[in-house]
């Protein structure tokens, strides 16, 4: 089928369908582009050759007439948040309300419930009783076993003991999802897709399995004892950093939460296949009077070189979705891309990015990969590089260079994070680093030294600051030399857990000393499943279980983040009295004296 996938029924008519195979319903508008994850489902379903409906942003709120609109699928319903956790894409870090969505058309607020993925599910089987329900997403994903919510402030049991859905796709489904539709398709009960990879689900019977199993604390008893959590986080953390993993359950209202280990790492065929369907790479036209979609218009003109992280950063919830394996496409799938993108009418010869969960980890990955399949390392560069680790920036250098090169690109530029603490003299790095600088920066470059203090580096997993020093003098010599005038803007994190106000006092110190005024700055969100959030709710760290300090009051997150903002006249009182009363008063001095 040519054009969008149908999202009304006056579609399915157009088409002459009498039946769908799979209805994906979304938190998200309908934008057909490899970005999204219900276009990225439906594509690789209608490649297998099903038949498949979107429904995006259905309302909640009325008759559920919108539930009703394209009928029952013949196989199943998939369901998803969206691109985000509903509740990090509605509120802030002081868990205020957002004014704005950017994954609907206008930036309009108010298009997707609360905790989505529970609503839609419900509903679904409130409506449609005996159809299945998979679930999906990041939502889905990072909530399948008890987790700390922010924003009810609550330890919360695996959203499969909440709501009524049949099996939870984790992670990169793509390829799970289009074997659950081929085994409905031929004949197999929703049940005999427990035995899939990649899948969690409830029961009140534990299954046989080959492999081995590892048992949580149950649910109950993490309530009571914040340390058992802490310990369960731990096991989940390990396995998801292994290839060959074991299946993990927990107990909850004398049921069990069943996850299955992962699937193989994807292949670059795997890859390639995912993000060469033919996808409009547009918003649904239905949209067109309603306004632009900001989470789209970021990244139209963007390019993905590849999946997965193995940077093993404590806040990121990255690897735990998209995998510690870096799984890359080819030279040839990319550059193919940027070809469609210079078609496009409103293309102005700019591709803004050229990257995915880091500019600068495309082709890496084990030179060894049987050592890659036992390990269990959460991170491959840290504290320390591993040797097996083949880190080269040669072909990614090459690769940049062609795109550039390709007829109707003026610039191409590097959005996506560079994990500097990649560079070594040996792998390309720093020769990446002045090739990023000369001809790939608009004017401003970001990265991510996230903070100062040694110790938080630590609990976040983080490289030393020194690092940052020396990446920017090779910054500034790289643009002394070639007569360019371009900022290098760190981006930072306060009340992360271990951070103090005095650590925050420092910070803002030592980037004073440096020149900087900052701007790229956030308050540490907690979000489902990271090892972070764990800390913060736990208070222990589940890689040694040893105590950790968090900022848990509104009041200490407020004081720590105003410290980015010394420079304002406005804070300065609020500053000083909070750097007296902490028995800090020396800062008071280095930041304020002329």
């Amino acid at each position: 089928m040519s054009g969008f996938l149908p999202i009304t029924a006056d579609e399915l008519k157009r088409l002459g369908w009498d039946y769908v195979d799979v209805i994906m319903v979304s938190g998200d508008a309908y934008v057909d582009h490899p970005s999204f994850g219900h276009a990225v489902i439906g594509r690789c379903l209608e490649a297998a050759g099903f038949r498949v409906a979107i429904l995006p942003q259905p309302n909640w709120r009325d008759d559920l007439r919108d539930f009703r609109k394209l009928g029952r699928p013949r196989l199943y319903f998939g369901v998803t948040s969206g691109c985000m956790d509903s509740m990090v894409n509605h509120y802030t870090a002081a868990r205020r309300m957002r004014t704005n969505d950017a994954y609907t058309p206008g930036g309009q607020a108010g298009f997707r419930p609360d905790y989505a993925t529970y609503v839609y599910t419900r509903i679904l089987k409130q409506i449609f009783p005996d159809t299945p329900v998979v679930i999906g997403g990041i939502e889905a994903s990072m909530r399948r076993f008890s987790h700390y919510d922010y924003w009810s402030d609550t330890l919360k049991p695996s959203i499969l003991s909440e709501i009524p859905a049949d099996l939870l796709v984790y992670g990169m489904g793509e390829k799970i999802m289009v074997q659950i539709a081929e085994g409905l398709r031929d004949g197999k009960s929703i049940e005999d897709m427990r035995k899939l990879p990649q899948i969690g689900y409830i029961s009140t019977t534990l299954p046989d399995y080959d492999g081995d199993t590892i048992k949580l604390h149950p649910h109950e008893a993490c309530l009571k004892d914040k340390f058992k959590q802490a310990q369960n986080f731990h096991h989940i953390e390990l396995e998801s950093n292994k290839i060959e993993a074991s299946r993990i359950i927990q107990a909850v209202g004398g049921k069990c939460v069943v996850v299955n280990p992962p699937d193989e790492p994807f292949s670059q065929a795997d890859i390639d296949h995912s993000f060469d369907l033919p996808y409009m790479r547009q918003p649904h036209p239905k949209y067109a009077r309603r306004g632009a979609i900001p989470a789209f218009e970021m990244i139209k003109f963007s390019v993905n070189t590849h999946r997965g992280c193995f940077g093993g950063c404590s806040f990121c919830t990255i690897s735990a979705h998209q995998g510690k394996q870096v799984v890359s496409r080819s030279e040839k799938s990319v550059l193919e891309e940027i070809k469609l993108l210079t078609q496009k009418p409103d293309f102005k010869g700019v591709i803004t990015d050229l990257g995915g969960p880091s500019a600068n980890m495309y082709r890496m990955g084990g030179k060894n990969k049987e050592l890659c399949r036992k390990c269990s390392r959460y991170s491959c560069i840290h504290p320390t590089h591993c040797k097996n680790l083949d880190s080269d920036h040669t072909p990614l250098i090459e690769l940049c260079d062609k795109a550039a090169a390709v007829k109707g690109v003026r610039h191409l530029f590097i959005g996506s994070g560079i994990r500097y603490d990649l560079f070594t003299e040996q792998n390309a790095g720093y020769r990446y680093w002045e090739n990023v600088v000369r001809k790939h920066v608009s004017g401003r470059l970001k990265v991510a030294p996230e903070h100062t203090s040694e110790k938080v580096l630590q609990c976040m997993r983080k490289p030393s600051f020194k690092l940052f020093g020396d990446i920017k003098r090779r910054f500034d010599d790289i643009c002394r030399r070639n007569g360019l005038n371009q900022q290098l803007v760190p981006y930072f994190i306060s009340s992360h857990p271990s951070c103090t106000l005095r650590d925050m006092a420092q910070l803002a110190v030592t980037m004073k000393g440096l020149g900087y005024r900052l701007e790229q700055i956030q308050d540490f969100t907690p979000t489902p499943m990271t090892l972070s959030t764990e800390m913060y709710y736990t208070g222990y760290n589940p890689a040694t279980m040893e105590k950790v300090f968090v900022a848990r009051h509104p009041n200490e997150k407020r004081e720590q983040n105003r410290m980015f903002f010394w420079y304002k006249p406005e804070n300065r009182n609020a500053i000083r009295q909070s750097l007296a009363k902490s028995h800090n008063e020396e800062f008071i001095r280095k930041l304020f004296q002329n």
